[in-house]
């Protein structure tokens, strides 16, 4: 009797419906790293397999992903939030959707205004929202407020809030929650861990005092939105920043002394060249983030009404993007940037580089994070909340919540003035979908699937309830995109790039969504 008859009948029974038990061990720890001399992993760069399997699929935020949200039912916002673990940390995220200028290439939820008392109207939405939500939590054990171990300001842009704005913003929330040290001369054996409190920034968008301000309030982390530095790329996209204010701004955030920064940066755009992409590529380098997230240009107007304004004949060939992009893989790796996965790479020393080398990095809707054990509660018009995180599974919370406030702003305020909770679309997940999701976060956070610990934190023989995706993966590891045997499922330095692929493979829901409505892989 083979291997995969003895399971038969197991491979077609649901998981276990007890939620994960974590160990101390990590089998995710240090699998291409060495962690004692912080050693790169091998990435490599293979055009002829990113040709074959470059083909368009999510990024995996969540799992499901947001194409499966439903209209909510009543009462539900309310359940999910009364019945939360209390002792669960949160993380929290405000959607602030206003923008000066309409970048041309975005597809982001923005509202364009110059008018400045649109921020003072819509942060006296967001208070309420808080003061709502607030309400419904219960009291951790200690007695004390819920407790905040991360806090993101999105959009939009977040500095359209002038600087006395966000200084009531922050002021407010401290007296709602209890948050952790905001830096590490406040660290101590009550709370040993500093918070994670970041800003998105357009760097054309800021005061001269903004940024003293922020860290004086306690955000420690900043990404800055640069895109591209060639003046003719800057004018087709309707974004025009100079590289001194660059560099201005960056040395500003290291005097100032936040533990780290971003720089987001963009290739497929109008008039880009592998050349002149290479060139603002190596300024960056010279700059010198703590992070860079290298973000693939998807052109799709009928979904998004600003890129209408891109003429398709300035954007570069599939070819010139794949050089860019090649390029780019090769001189980052070269000035040391460890490749995180999907688009961001970080300094072997920062705090995501760490994580992924301890096998603690998370995926959430704001992409890698540090701190996956927070419960996300999200804020504004769009965001999404995610509640009950699996790290609490056997405490008899077992669905996953996902929530999404309205995306229409007039219709959000008048949720929020009519005294509801603004959560319009939802999504409970399934001990399969936590299961998959489990995977899929393993597979782009750490190259690697341990069989045994999907064994001891679900119940089920791995390899039998998933021989359908093992024999799907058999074409990767004839092309060693991937390693597979008894212990698991390793991706190795040519399928890096590639993650997104490995995990589709175990996405249920993929099969039935349209290709368009994701962006390529590469």
């Amino acid at each position: 009797m083979t291997h995969s008859a003895i399971f038969t009948d197991q491979a077609s029974l649901p998981p276990s419906t007890e939620r994960p038990d974590f160990s101390p061990s990590n089998p995710y720890a240090k699998k291409q790293f060495d962690a004692a001399t912080s050693e790169m992993p091998q990435l490599e760069y293979d055009q002829a397999l990113i040709h074959k399997y470059n083909r368009s699929g999510p990024r995996y935020t969540s799992y499901p992903t947001a194409l499966e949200f439903k209209p909510i039912e009543a009462g539900v916002e309310l359940e999910v939030l009364t019945r939360r673990d209390p002792n669960a940390p949160l993380s929290l995220y405000f959607h602030i959707p206003f923008c000066r200028h309409l970048c041309y290439y975005c597809a982001c939820n923005k509202i364009i205004t110059k008018k400045n008392s649109d921020a003072g109207d819509y942060l006296a939405y967001l208070k309420n929202e808080v003061k709502q939500k607030r309400a419904l939590l219960q009291r951790p054990d200690s007695g004390g407020k819920p407790y905040v171990k991360q806090l993101h300001l999105g959009g939009g842009t977040p500095t359209f809030f002038s600087d006395e704005e966000l200084t009531e913003l922050w002021q407010f929330l401290q007296t709602q929650f209890e948050f952790a040290p905001t830096s590490v001369e406040q660290v101590s054996d009550e709370h040993p861990e500093m918070g994670d409190y970041s800003v998105e920034i357009d760097p054309r968008e800021i005061r001269d005092t903004t940024l003293s301000v922020l860290r004086s309030l306690g955000f420690n982390r900043v990404s800055f939105g640069v895109q591209d530095l060639d003046d003719k790329v800057q004018i087709a996209v309707n974004r025009v920043q100079s590289e001194a204010l660059i560099r201005s701004v960056m040395q500003e955030t290291r005097r100032l002394g936040f533990q780290s920064t971003n720089i987001d940066l963009i290739y497929g755009l109008p008039h880009q060249t592998p050349q002149t992409f290479a060139k603002t590529v190596q300024t960056i380098i010279d700059i010198s983030p703590d992070r860079l997230s290298i973000f693939n240009y998807a052109h799709l107007p009928d979904r998004f009404k600003s890129q209408r304004q891109i003429k398709e004949e300035d954007l570069p060939t599939p070819a010139e993007k794949l050089e860019m992009f090649s390029d780019t893989i090769a001189a980052l790796n070269t000035d040391g940037y460890q490749y995180i996965g999907i688009d961001h790479f970080a300094k072997p020393d920062d705090s995501m580089a760490i994580a992924q080398r301890d096998g603690i990095l998370h995926r959430n809707f704001q992409g890698y994070t540090i701190l996956g054990d927070c419960d996300l509660l999200g804020f504004g018009v769009s965001s999404i909340s995610q509640i009950n995180s699996t790290l609490y599974a056997n405490k008899g919370n077992t669905s996953t919540h996902i929530l999404q406030n309205h995306t229409d702003l007039k219709e959000y305020e008048a949720m929020v003035d009519a005294g509801k909770l603004p959560a319009v679309r939802h999504i409970k997940t399934s001990i399969q979908d936590r299961l998959r999701g489990y995977v899929i976060s393993n597979l782009l956070c750490h190259d690697y699937i341990d069989f045994k610990d999907l064994n001891q934190k679900f119940g089920i023989d791995a390899i039998t309830f998933f021989i359908d995706e093992i024999q799907q993966l058999g074409e990767m590891q004839q092309d060693r995109l991937i390693d597979m045997d008894a212990a698991g499922i390793l991706i190795l330095p040519k399928g890096r790039l590639l993650a997104r692929n490995v995990a589709m493979v175990f996405d249920s829901y993929l099969a039935s969504k349209e290709k368009n409505r994701f962006s390529k892989v590469i």
